[in-house]
C-alpha cells in the first residue's frame, strides 16, 4: 500500500493572504504618500502663483474714473484743472448675451439724447445684420458658404469671410432703413460692446444734462449693467502747448500705444496724456484706479462686487515754470514777431522763440514759441502757441556761438586768453572772400576779448584753421587734419550744441549736421553758419558758460506732490526733482571768467554789438548776439533755396552771480540783407526787465518757491481750454 502525504492548503491560504494584505497596506502607504506630496507642493511650491491666479481671476481693477493730477507752475498757480462732469456707464459681464444689451441700449436710448456722430458704415452694417440676421444671412448662398467653409481650416477666419461678403451686400436702401433713434440705440450699443468684460465703459460723459442724470440714475432697476457716476474732464488754464493734452473718453488710448496701455492696466477708453507734458509724467499724473472683488453664483453669474481698494487720484505735479512771467515773455515775442512781419522782405518770417532757464539748476522758466498760421478759409493771419518748437526745431544760430568757439581754442591750445590775432578778410584758394561785417578789407589786430564785444568772424575763422593745423595766409589752399570736424563738433558737443540737451519733454530733436563737402566750410562751423541747433540747446550751452562750465540738464518737472487735501494748499510733498549735471566742459576756471568779459562788453563796451539795448540796464548781464545768413528750409516749399537771415541772442544776468540765463531765436527774418534787425536784442532785455520787476513783486508780497508749505494760488489769467474742443473760453 502507497503512502500519500497531505497538502496544507490552510497554511497556504493564510501565507497568500498575508502576501496579498501587505501589498494592498504598501500601495495605500504609496498612494497616500503621493497624495500627501502632491497636496504638498500644490501648497507651499505653488501656493502663491495659485492664489495670484484666483485673484487676477476675483479682483479686477475697474475705471471709477478717479481725478488725475494737478499740473501747477512754480508758485502753485494752477495750470491744468479737472472738472466733475456726469456720466453714464455700462458694465458687461461674461454671461452677457447680445440681445440683452441691444434691449438695455434701447432703453437708454429713450433716456438720454446720444450724439451719432461717430457710427461707421461698418457699424451700421453690423447693426443691420444684428437686427435682420436670417435675412442678412440669406444673401449668402449654401453653396458659397461651403465653398468658403472649404478653404479655411480655421472657423473663424471662414465665418469672417462668410461676415465681410454680407456686408459688401447689404444695400444702400436697406442701411437706409435705419431710423434715426436706430442709430441712437447703435451709437449706444457700439459703446457697450467696446469695453472688457467687468469693465465700466463711459457710455456718455460729455454733455450730460441734469435730467438725462436723474432720468437714468431713477431706472437702473431696469437697466442691468448700467450706472451713473462722476467724471473728469481735464481742463488747461494756460495755452502753453508743451504742457500736453489728454486723450478723452471716446478716443481712449492711442492706437499706437495700445499694447503698451493695457499691459500696465489700463481700459481702451481711458484718458491718457496724449503729448509733452501729460505724456512724459502720465505715470504720475494717472490715478489708481479701485479694486473690486466679484463675488458669482454657480452658474458664474456676478451676484455683488466688494470693493477692496477705494481707488486714489494722481499725483500733482508743479513745474518749473513761471507762468507769470512766461505770459509776459510771450505777449513781447508775439510784439515783437508781428512787427518784423509788417517790414518789407519778411516773406519767409511765421515765427520766433525765446527761453529763459536757471543756468545752475536747468529749472525752465519760461518757453515761448510764436508761430503765424494763415486761416484756410479766410487767408488772414493769426497767431498760436509753438513753444514745444524750441526743443523740436533747428536753426543756424550764427555768431551766438563764437563763445564756445574760443574755448574750444583754449581747450585745443591753439590760442590762449588775451592771444592776438588779425581781423582781415579770409581769401582761400578759389573762394571768394570772407570777412567780418564790421571790416571788409581791412586789417585790425584784435585780442579774443574784442573779438567777441565786435563780434569777428576772421577771429573765430583763423581759431578753426589753426585747430585743424594750418595757419592763415592769403589765397592758400586749405588741407585740414581729417579730425578738424569730429573734434570741434565734439567740442561745441561739450555745451550742449548739437546734441540732445536731455530735457523731460518727448519727441527733442539734436539738429542737422551740414554735410562739409569743401574745406572752407569749418569755417562756417565756427561762426554758427552750418550746424543747426535748438532754442534749448542755445540756452543749455550759455547755462554751461554761465555757471562756471557746467552742463545743467534742463526740465520742466520741480515736484511730485500728493493731491490736495483741502483745495488751499499744495499736498505733501514726495519728491523735489533735484539738478542732474551731465559733463563739465574741458576748460579752467579762469578761461570761463575771461570768456565772460568778453560776453559782458558785448552788453556794455563801447563796440558792443547789443550796447543799445543794454548799456544803461538797471541790472548786469552779459550775452552775445547773432545773425546767420542761411538758405531758407522752411515751410513754404516753393522757396526752397532762397537767401535769407536768421538773427539770435544769448545771455545770462546778473552777470556777478547768474540766477538766469536765455536764448532768442528769430528763423528766416529778412530777405533784405540791407535792413538791420534788433528785436532779437530787444525781446533779450524787456523779458529781463520783466523777471527783474517780477521778482521785487514775488519779495514784497512774500510769494516764493520754497517747499515746505505752498499755498495754492489762482490763475494769472481767466481763459480756460477744454481738453476736448481745445477752443479758449474766457470766464465772464
Amino acid at each position: 500500500m502507497r503512502n500519500v502525504k497531505k497538502t496544507n492548503n490552510k497554511g497556504n491560504s493564510r501565507t497568500s493572504l498575508s502576501f496579498r494584505m501587505n501589498v494592498l497596506f504598501i500601495s495605500i502607504f504609496v498612494l497616500f504618500s503621493m497624495l500627501i506630496f502632491r497636496l504638498g507642493y500644490l501648497q507651499i511650491v505653488k501656493g502663491e502663483e495659485y492664489v495670484r491666479a484666483i485673484e487676477r481671476t476675483e479682483e479686477v481693477a475697474v475705471n471709477t474714473s478717479v481725478p488725475r493730477g494737478r499740473i501747477y507752475d512754480r508758485y502753485g498757480r494752477i495750470l491744468v484743472d479737472n472738472d466733475p462732469q456726469n456720466a453714464i456707464t455700462y458694465t458687461k459681464f461674461q454671461s452677457t448675451s447680445q440681445e440683452e444689451m441691444l434691449e438695455v441700449a434701447e432703453k437708454l436710448a429713450m433716456l438720454i439724447e446720444q450724439p451719432t456722430k461717430r457710427v461707421t458704415l461698418r457699424d451700421k452694417q453690423d447693426f443691420w445684420i444684428l437686427k435682420n440676421t436670417e435675412k442678412a444671412y440669406a444673401k449668402v448662398s449654401k453653396a458659397e458658404e461651403k465653398k468658403i467653409k472649404e478653404k479655411h481650416e480655421d472657423e473663424k477666419k471662414a465665418q469672417a469671410e462668410i461676415d465681410q461678403l454680407v456686408r459688401d451686400r447689404i444695400t444702400e436702401e436697406e442701411l437706409a432703413e435705419l431710423t434715426p433713434f436706430d442709430l441712437e440705440v447703435l451709437a449706444i450699443y457700439r459703446e457697450m460692446s467696446s469695453g472688457y468684460y467687468l469693465s465700466p465703459q463711459i457710455i456718455k460723459s460729455e454733455n450730460v444734462s441734469d435730467e438725462e442724470f436723474a432720468r437714468v440714475s431713477e431706472r437702473l432697476y431696469e437697466l442691468p449693467g448700467v450706472n451713473t457716476t462722476t467724471d473728469w474732464k481735464r481742463v488747461k488754464l494756460s495755452s502753453l502747448s508743451v504742457l500736453g493734452r489728454t486723450t478723452v473718453p471716446s478716443k481712449g488710448i492711442p492706437k499706437s500705444e495700445l499694447n503698451y496701455y493695457l499691459a500696465r492696466g489700463y481700459s481702451r477708453n481711458d484718458r491718457v496724456g496724449e503729448s509733452y507734458f501729460e505724456s512724459q509724467y502720465e505715470e504720475l499724473l494717472q490715478g489708481h484706479k479701485s479694486v473690486v472683488k466679484n463675488i458669482t453664483n454657480k452658474k458664474g453669474e456676478v451676484i455683488d462686487m466688494i470693493t477692496t481698494f477705494e481707488g486714489k487720484p494722481g499725483n500733482d505735479l508743479v513745474t518749473t515754470i513761471d507762468i507769470e512771467l512766461q505770459a509776459a515773455a510771450e505777449k513781447i515775442v508775439e510784439e515783437k514777431l508781428l512787427q518784423l512781419k509788417s517790414m518789407g522782405g519778411s516773406s519767409l518770417l511765421d515765427r520766433a522763440f525765446f527761453v529763459m532757464m536757471n543756468p545752475n539748476t536747468g529749472e525752465i522758466l519760461a518757453m515761448v514759441g510764436k508761430k503765424i498760421e494763415k486761416d484756410p478759409e479766410t487767408g488772414k493771419p493769426y497767431v498760436i502757441d509753438y513753444s514745444y518748437g524750441t526743443f523740436t526745431t533747428a536753426y543756424e544760430a550764427g555768431s551766438t556761438v563764437k563763445a564756445a568757439t574760443i574755448l574750444m581754442g583754449y581747450k585745443e591750445g591753439v590760442i590762449k586768453p588775451g592771444t592776438v590775432l588779425i581781423d582781415q578778410p579770409i581769401k582761400l584758394a578759389g573762394t571768394k572772400s570772407k570777412s567780418s561785417i564790421f571790416n571788409r578789407g581791412g586789417r585790425i589786430a584784435m585780442n579774443d576779448l574784442t573779438a567777441l564785444e565786435r563780434s569777428s568772424n576772421s577771429y573765430m575763422f583763423q581759431i578753426a584753421m589753426k585747430i585743424g593745423g594750418v595757419n592763415y595766409r592769403y589765397n592758400m589752399g586749405l588741407q585740414l587734419k581729417e579730425d578738424v570736424l569730429k573734434k570741434m563738433r565734439n567740442g561745441y558737443a561739450e555745451f550742449g550744441l548739437g546734441v540732445n540737451t536731455g530735457i523731460d519733454l518727448p519727441n527733442e530733436f539734436a539738429g542737422f549736421q551740414g554735410k562739409m563737402d569743401t574745406p572752407g566750410k569749418i569755417l562756417d562751423l565756427a561762426i554758427g553758419q552750418f550746424d543747426t541747433y535748438t532754442p534749448m540747446q542755445l540756452v543749455q550751452y550759455i547755462s554751461t558758460v554761465a555757471n562756471g562750465g557746467y552742463r545743467v540738464q534742463p526740465r520742466l518737472l520741480k515736484e511730485i506732490r500728493e493731491p490736495s487735501k483741502d483745495g488751499k494748499t499744495l499736498g505733501p510733498l514726495i519728491e523735489e526733482v533735484q539738478p542732474k549735471i551731465l559733463n563739465r566742459i574741458s576748460n579752467t576756471e579762469e578761461e570761463i571768467n575771461h570768456v565772460k568779459q568778453g560776453l559782458r562788453r558785448v552788453y556794455i563796451g563801447s563796440q558792443g554789438t547789443a550796447r543799445a539795448q543794454f548799456a544803461n540796464a538797471p541790472f548786469t548781464a552779459a550775452g552775445k548776439t547773432g545773425t546767420a545768413e542761411v538758405v531758407y528750409y522752411g515751410p513754404i516749399r516753393e522757396k526752397f533755396g532762397t537767401l535769407t537771415e536768421t538773427v539770435s541772442h544769448v545771455g545770462f544776468a546778473p552777470f556777478e552771480n547768474p540766477e538766469v540765463a536765455y536764448a532768442v531765436v528769430i528763423p528766416w527774418v529778412t530777405t533784405n540783407f540791407s535792413q538791420y534787425i534788433s528785436h532779437n536784442n530787444q525781446i533779450a532785455r524787456e523779458v529781463l526787465d520783466v523777471y527783474f520787476e517780477l521778482k521785487k513783486k514775488y519779495a514784497s508780497s512774500k510769494i516764493t518757491d520754497e517747499t515746505v508749505k505752498k499755498e495754492i494760488l489762482p490763475p494769472t489769467t481767466n481763459e480756460k481750454i477744454d481738453e476736448d474742443t481745445e477752443e479758449q473760453v474766457v470766464n465772464e
